[in-house]
């Protein structure tokens, strides 16, 4: 079985934070590109902790039905 996580999402570098987050220490999101096991996804408030790991092929359908405004909020 595939790991979906990444134990302590410290240890990978380059991530970003979503350009939806505010500098106000709200719920942040931060994504970490050209991983080669797929999209890794952390908490900003913890980067030590766990990392959920998307594959490619459903990130990549996942950020287009946001931008088309298809969740609710």
């Amino acid at each position: 079985m595939t790991d979906h996580t990444i134990a302590d999402a410290s240890t990978l570098n380059g991530w970003r934070k979503s350009t939806h987050s505010n500098g106000e220490g709200g719920s942040c999101v931060e994504v970490l590109d050209h991983h080669p096991a797929g999209v890794p996804v952390r908490d900003s408030k913890d980067p030590h902790g766990v990392a959920l790991l998307y594959p490619t092929m459903a990130w990549n359908p996942f950020i287009a039905a946001l931008k088309a405004g298809e969740f609710s909020v």
